[in-house]
């Protein structure tokens, strides 16, 4: 589908905001900077907001999704909305029994371990992400000229939580059917890519001014197995959202010696996590992507001036590439207090 007639990118006279401004390789004056996970958890007012609803509910009424996204740009400033959803909410549109179990994450029944079982997985009816659109577009509506970000998961992470049955560390199971099965193992993440691929083209045809695709778990991946085995899944997802123009961002947990083969999949920005300083990760993957990241998360609960001393490091060291959009090196830790979010964000936009 085209991009929706109320997409800010077709309002007349339409100018790309800083965030998008910096995706694309220039340098706005203020480097722009979200958070991941910067929705939810952290906040007293989500929690209050999400008494007595199951997450992946709330990720489907429209009006709530929509108000729990919008919750940290007025809370902090930042300068994207990332759409609260999660990463295995196209399993479920598309049928799967998988819900999430507090303290653990996501849990199926019955994984999906054969070619028998790969067969069974349902298609995704595009009907189904009619509550992603009224969501994004009621997000839309409000945010202004803060743009917002969609958000998918990477193919490789979906099916270690299918095949896995949920979390993992290791994804022992789902790297040993890799290589005992290779046949079974690129069917079912070309599913995967189909209905994550939708899912974020949802997002991004309804609003959505840039799309980040998360590989949760590739970190635990050779780079050889990577670069065969999952990266073609990965940029065949984004083969799906390519022609809507929207820059498009990709980030993996661990993945520190991945960055180059995760450029190649054809992104305008990577993320990096805390392990691996900026000013590296642009020696790795070149001069012509923006990079996003990379404040230690631990680091939200030192005292103000060692962080303050480790953002304005990580702001130094993003000058190394073409552009910097500051984030996390991972999400934001549920016991942060939003106050240092907030602080860190004035700080960006006074000295970044």
């Amino acid at each position: 589908m085209p991009l929706s007639p109320t997409h800010p990118m077709l309002r007349p006279g339409y100018t790309a905001p800083p965030l998008v401004q910096a995706y694309r390789g220039d340098r706005p004056e203020s480097t722009p900077v979200w958070f991941m996970r910067q929705a939810g958890r952290s906040l007293p007012e989500y929690r209050e907001l999400r008494v007595g609803t199951d997450m992946l509910d709330a990720c489907l009424d429209p009006a709530l999704a929509s108000e729990i996204t919008l919750q940290p740009v007025r809370r902090h400033g930042v300068d994207a909305g990332i759409f609260f959803s999660d990463i295995v909410i196209p399993v479920r549109l598309a049928g799967v029994d998988v819900r999430i179990v507090a303290g653990r994450g996501p849990v199926l029944e019955n994984p999906v371990r054969s070619a028998a079982d790969v067969r069974a997985l349902p298609p995704l009816d595009p009907e189904a992400l009619r509550p992603i659109r009224e969501a994004v577009a009621l997000t839309v509506a409000q945010l202004g000229e803060t743009p917002l970000i969609g958000f998918a998961g990477a193919p490789y992470t979906l099916a270690s939580y299918l095949v896995e049955g949920g979390p993992s560390k290791e994804q022992l199971k789902t790297r040993a059917l890799m290589h005992s099965d290779p046949e079974t193992w690129h069917a079912l993440l070309s599913w995967c890519s189909e209905i994550t691929g939708a899912f974020l083209a949802a997002q991004i045809e309804s609003g959505a001014q840039a799309g980040q695709l998360f590989d949760s778990w590739a970190g635990s991946l050779s780079l050889a197995d990577y670069t065969r085995s999952v990266a073609p899944h990965s940029s065949a997802t984004l083969d799906r959202v390519r022609d809507l123009g929207v820059p498009l961002v990709h980030f993996g947990v661990g993945t520190s010696e991945l960055l180059g083969a995760m450029r190649g999949i054809g992104v305008d920005a990577i993320g990096v996590d805390w392990r691996l300083p900026l000013d590296e990760a642009a020696h790795r993957v070149g001069d012509d992507v923006t990079l996003q990241g990379n404040i230690d998360p631990a680091l939200l609960q030192a005292p103000w001036p060692v962080l303050e001393a480790h953002v304005a490091d990580v702001l130094a060291r993003g000058r190394a590439a073409r552009a910097h959009v500051l984030n996390l090196g991972h999400g934001v830790p549920p016991d942060t207090d939003p106050t240092v979010l907030t602080r860190i964000v004035e700080f960006v936009h006074a000295h970044g």
